[in-house]
């Protein structure tokens, strides 16, 4: 279990931490030109036509084989949240992902790429329900200690279920987005 309060916790955001209750992990250093942590995200990450936002990281755990990055809405008027992007088997030499990299195959780094809540295979933008609030969109970049089994990996939530056994630290950066 996370020890400490995390930035994108708040009463302002009705659903869950959704990473509370996962192995507590090491950090490392993640940021984005794109996106400012806490702050309201760009049109150009939201709605069906979205740019991925730029990920760089560094300071990864010893042990690094692979990493695999994520988006996720906890506020999504659902019981399981909504993934909006999801992939893996990023070689762990690679730094930085630019920004559209959600919509190349393979990330432009021969990435295993899942379809997300939407269907869409790639990165699917900030679009929550006009009147429903703010939403946070959650961006996340595991350090994996292995190559994940690519045939027995479906959907996001097969992932989040093998990155439990397998990741070594875990970074996110976060915004929200709301249509009024």
């Amino acid at each position: 279990m996370a020890t400490s309060n995390p930035t994108y916790v708040s009463d302002r955001f009705p659903g869950p931490d959704p990473y509370a209750p996962l192995k507590d992990v090491p950090s490392f250093e993640l940021t984005s030109t794109d996106i400012t942590d806490g702050e309201r995200l760009d049109d150009k990450h939201a709605g069906d036509d979205a740019t991925s936002p730029q990920l760089a990281w560094s300071g990864l755990p010893e042990g690094t084989k692979t990493l695999a990055v994520t988006c996720f809405d906890p506020d999504a008027p659902t019981a399981s949240g909504f993934w909006h992007w999801s992939a893996f088997n990023i070689p762990a030499d690679v730094t930085e992902l630019p920004a559209g990299a959600g919509s190349e195959e393979g990330l432009g780094v021969g990435a295993v790429v899942l379809a997300g809540d939407s269907g869409v295979k790639g990165y699917y933008g900030a679009n929550p329900p006009a009147g429903h609030g703010p939403h946070r969109y959650l961006f996340a970049v595991h350090a994996v200690d292995t190559e994940l089994d690519a045939e027995s990996i479906a959907n996001p939530t097969q992932l989040g279920f093998n990155l439990y056994f397998h990741t070594l630290g875990r970074a996110i950066i976060w915004g929200w987005y709301e249509n009024e």
